[in-house]
Parts: C-alpha cells; sequence; structure tokens
C-alpha cells in the first residue's frame, strides 16, 4: 500500500507528510495522540491508525467519530458538544484497509459491501480506559462511510443538578423517584443525555433492599447493583418482551429503553398497576406531547392518567466558556421574546428577580483555553411535568394539547424555553443555543 498523505481539511494544498486538523479543546496528553494518529496516516499503519483515532476522539470528549469518503480524500470528524468537528483527511486509496479494519474489530464482513451494516466493538487504550463502540457502516456513492458512537464505560453518572436539573423541576422529579409505583417518562430527540438522565435517577434508586431490572438498546453503562438485560431484535427478544419476563423476577423497578409501541405501553401500564415503578423514553418534542403520542398508540386515557407520574422533556446546549463570554448586545426583538416567555413562568424563586429586571445575557467569543470555540461542555434543558389531579382529569377528558400545556404551565412545569433562557440569565449558555433546541412561546 502507498504511504497515505493526508490533504487539508481547508483545501489548500499541503506539503507532504502533512495533516491537517482544526483545533478543538484537548487535554494536555492529547497533542501527542494527535501527532500518532498523523504519524500512523503517513506510515499507512492501519492498526495504530484506528486505535489512535479512538483514543485521541475519547480524550475530546467525543461522542461520535464519522469517517467520510468524499470525491477525491476522506475525512474524519469527531461530534464534541454537539457539533460536528473536522479533525483529519486522507487519500481514498487508504480507505478501504481502514473499512477492513474497523469490520474486523466489530465482527463484520469485510466482503459485504453493498448493503450497511452494525456491529459493536469493545476496545481498551493503552491508558486502560475501557469502552463500548457501536459501529455503523452505510454504503455511499464514494465508498463505505463509517460512524463509531464512543461508549466510556468509565464514565461516571453524574447527579441530577450537575445534568442541569434544579429548583422545582428537581423537587418534582425527586418525588416522583419516591413513588411506590407508577410510570416516569423521558422525552426527547437522539443525543438529547436521555439516557444519562435515567441512570442518574437509577443511581439516586439503587439501594441494597431493591430489586432494578433494566431492558436496554443497547446497554450503555454497566452499573452495579442493577440487573442489565440488552434485546436481541433479530431473535425477537424485544423490549415488551423483555418487560414481560422482568415481571417475572420479583422487581420494584424497571428500567426499559424506550415504549416504542402498544405493546410496551401496555406492559408498562400493567407493570405500573401492579405496583412497580417504571422509567422509560419516548421520542416527542415536550412534555404534553408524550400524552398525545400515548392516546396515538392506542393506549387509553384513563390509564394513561391513573398511571404516569412524570415526564421530563430534554435538550442539550452548550455552555459558554468561562474565559472569554462577554455580554452581548440583544435585539428588542428578541427581548420581547423572553419577555413573554418568562412573564408565563408561575414559579417563584427560580431566578434571580435582578437577572430578570436586567434581562443581561451573553454571547461566545472564543480563546486559547476553548481553542477559539467560544463553548466547552454541555448542559441539559428540563421541561418537567407533574402529574396533579387536574391534569389526571384533563387526561381522562380527552382534552387536547394546548389546554394540557396551559394546565401544566399554571400548575407551575417550566417549559424548555423558560429554563433555556434562566440559564442563559445566569450566564451558562447564549440565547442562540436556547433558541436553537427550545421552541418558541406562542
Amino acid at each position: 500500500m502507498e504511504n497515505a498523505v493526508a490533504q487539508p481539511v481547508t483545501g489548500e494544498k499541503l506539503q507532504p507528510q502533512a495533516v491537517a486538523v482544526v483545533q478543538i479543546p484537548v487535554a494536555s496528553g492529547a497533542i501527542d495522540k494527535l501527532k500518532l494518529l498523523q504519524d500512523s496516516i503517513l506510515a499507512a499503519n492501519v492498526p495504530q491508525m484506528v486505535m489512535m483515532m479512538i483514543s485521541y476522539a475519547l480524550d475530546l470528549r467525543s461522542s461520535d467519530i464519522h469517517i467520510e469518503p468524499q470525491e477525491k480524500r476522506v475525512r474524519i470528524r469527531y461530534r464534541v458538544d454537539g457539533v460536528l468537528r473536522n479533525i483529519v483527511e486522507y487519500p481514498m486509496n487508504f480507505h478501504p484497509a481502514v473499512v477492513s479494519r474497523i469490520k474486523i474489530m466489530s465482527n463484520l464482513k469485510i466482503d459485504e459491501q453493498r448493503i450497511p451494516q452494525d456491529g459493536r466493538a469493545d476496545v481498551t487504550t493503552k491508558e486502560g480506559k475501557e469502552m463500548d463502540l457501536r459501529i455503523s457502516t452505510l454504503p455511499t456513492v464514494n465508498g463505505e462511510k463509517v460512524v463509531m458512537r464512543i461508549q466510556d464505560k468509565s464514565r461516571k453518572i453524574p447527579e441530577l443538578s450537575t445534568l442541569g436539573v434544579t429548583g422545582i423541576s428537581k423537587k418534582n422529579l425527586l418525588e416522583a423517584l419516591e413513588a411506590p409505583n407508577g410510570i416516569i417518562i423521558n422525552t426527547g430527540p437522539t443525543g438529547s443525555g436521555k439516557t444519562t438522565t435515567l441512570y442518574a435517577c437509577l443511581t439516586k434508586l439503587n439501594t441494597e433492599d431493591v430489586n432494578i431490572l433494566t431492558i436496554e438498546d443497547p446497554v450503555e453503562i454497566q452499573l452495579d447493583g442493577l440487573s442489565q438485560s440488552q434485546v436481541k431484535p433479530d431473535i425477537d427478544y424485544n423490549f415488551a418482551r423483555g418487560m414481560r419476563a422482568a415481571l417475572r423476577q420479583d422487581p420494584d423497578i424497571i428500567m426499559v429503553g424506550e415504549i416504542r409501541d402498544k405493546e410496551t405501553a401496555d406492559t408498562a401500564i400493567e407493570a405500573s398497576l401492579t405496583g412497580h415503578l417504571v422509567l422509560s423514553t419516548l421520542h416527542t418534542n415536550s412534555a404534553v406531547e408524550s400524552i398525545t403520542r400515548l392516546v396515538n398508540m392506542g393506549v387509553q386515557p384513563y390509564l394513561i392518567a391513573s398511571t404516569v407520574e412524570l415526564i421530563i422533556a430534554q435538550r442539550l446546549v452548550r455552555t459558554l466558556c468561562e474565559s472569554c463570554k462577554r455580554v452581548a448586545k440583544t435585539s428588542p426583538e428578541l427581548l420581547e421574546m423572553v419577555k413573554n416567555a418568562m412573564g408565563k413562568l408561575h414559579v417563584e424563586g427560580e431566578v434571580d428577580p435582578e437577572l430578570v429586571k436586567n434581562l443581561q445575557f451573553y454571547e461566545a467569543v472564543g480563546c486559547e483555553k476553548c481553542s477559539k470555540v467560544g463553548y466547552f461542555g454541555r448542559v441539559g434543558l428540563y421541561e418537567v411535568l407533574r402529574m396533579d389531579n387536574e391534569m389526571r382529569r384533563l387526561i381522562s377528558g380527552g382534552a387536547n394539547s394546548l389546554d394540557l400545556q396551559i394546565a401544566a404551565e399554571k400548575n407551575g412545569m417550566i417549559t424548555l424555553e423558560q429554563a433555556g433562557i434562566i440559564k442563559a440569565l445566569e450566564g451558562t449558555t447564549t440565547l442562540d443555543e436556547v433558541y436553537r433546541v427550545a421552541r418558541k412561546a406562542e
């Protein structure tokens, strides 16, 4: 095989043996790994290249590695804090060997390039860090694209307050976790941190006197004290079947990865009605829409009203770099939007009145510490809907989403928009980030 000469991410021609990199926040030891990654590309050392690619991504807090063939080159991008960033590029003639190496690691068919394939691999870096890789290949017009999702097994589950759950939202969640039975639903798009939030809840519930079972796809983090089971759809072991089996295991608490169909929803409701606490996820845009989604699945409204204890909707926003953030000039239109949202806040003490009075926000600038990005890390925005008698009456009566939303806000639910504005007022994030993920109030 010819030696690989990386091409610049900017499109400009580099001198031979140069690898182009877009700088992003790195740990002190990560620069050496970047050089090893560069050297392995130039030496066409495929095994070392793949290992360095993974190890470097772990140091950069990446959630995914994208290996994407273009017309004349292949680029490697990492998703850091929810945003994809270019790392290196290499020529097309190097790509088949890289894909083959990754397929060998994940027990995929090397000679099958016509259809998508999914696999997994357990990897241990030289530093002893263990991780689980979920690998997906996709045939494209330029060759096979590979995406590797990284699950760091050594990662510790943060506390709820560290995740961003504060104030009345945290109070309502903790009260729901103390309930002897019922359903707690977490909703949001893929990659919004739903599983991490549920793990944080399970960590709080995990004591010697309770039996906690989880049915997951996949088991992302193994927690001591829990019995965790991974579904296998190819042999008809799905969430509904796993839930039914879990009910025969004398559980106190069950976590099912996702309610995807009526069968799983019915089993979760049955578990709740028979004295179990059930935690699960749904894919909807807001807490109230989860109720509509369950109804559309065919679940009777009176069953939803009698079993659902709490619904969480969440999103992730990037946090501002403390070293370079500065006060932003906010347009009158945006300020009016903020006033409209905060005017509907029916909870006292969630935010300093002086912050609401001044309406001062911040913007990302970029410095050496954050490598000109302006952001470092992410935090959650949480919309927590706690069921009360009024909500149960409305649900049983078939009320529409708008009526349920108004009732929830009057009951003290803080919307995603309001939660985001509070964090923006506190200088944690920007309004741009908030409105990137949260719907504007009508």
